[in-house]
């Protein structure tokens, strides 16, 4: 845990780095909660995730939330639940490249692969999240070059 109770919440495509990243750089810290470690076909979804980001962050540990995330309708239960635990809310930004996304989804097998036209719905539903959404903080993530990720504050809209 982290010296101060965080939540983080990536926001961004399917395959735009996001779970490698929380790996690399939020591991450890953080207790991940993503509704793709649910089975497939599990009712509830996103009521367990919120049980299991409030008992996570109630026991004073850090969240990362690792979906799509792309409207406020997904980050506004978040930020609710972090505030509440007095919880500082970060949104880790992942800018779309949904020809990249598109292409990194192609190499993926199984359940982790997802239907072309999802990556596109997603797409055309995503939004930028800012500190006016209530988040605490907002941070850019793009991909290194080198298989890392440069993170930065995201500019302001």
């Amino acid at each position: 845990m982290t010296a101060t109770l965080e939540l983080a919440v990536l926001v961004g495509l399917q395959a735009a780095g996001k779970s490698t990243f929380y790996r690399q750089r939020l591991a450890g810290r953080y207790a991940l909660v993503s509704k793709d470690r649910y089975p497939r076909a599990a009712r509830g979804k996103q009521r367990r995730q919120m049980r299991e980001v409030t008992e996570a962050l109630a026991a004073g540990t850090c969240v990362a939330v690792d979906n799509t995330n792309p409207t406020p309708d997904e980050w506004w239960p978040l930020l609710a639940a972090g505030h509440a635990h007095g919880a500082a809310v970060t949104a880790y930004w992942f800018p779309p490249d949904l020809t990249g996304s598109l292409r990194r989804n192609a190499t993926r097998t199984g359940r982790g692969r997802v239907p072309d036209i999802g990556v596109r719905a997603t797409a055309a539903r995503l939004r930028r999240p800012s500190t006016a959404d209530g988040f605490d903080a907002v941070r850019e993530v793009r991909f290194d070059g080198h298989g890392g990720f440069e993170v930065r504050p995201a500019t302001p809209q």
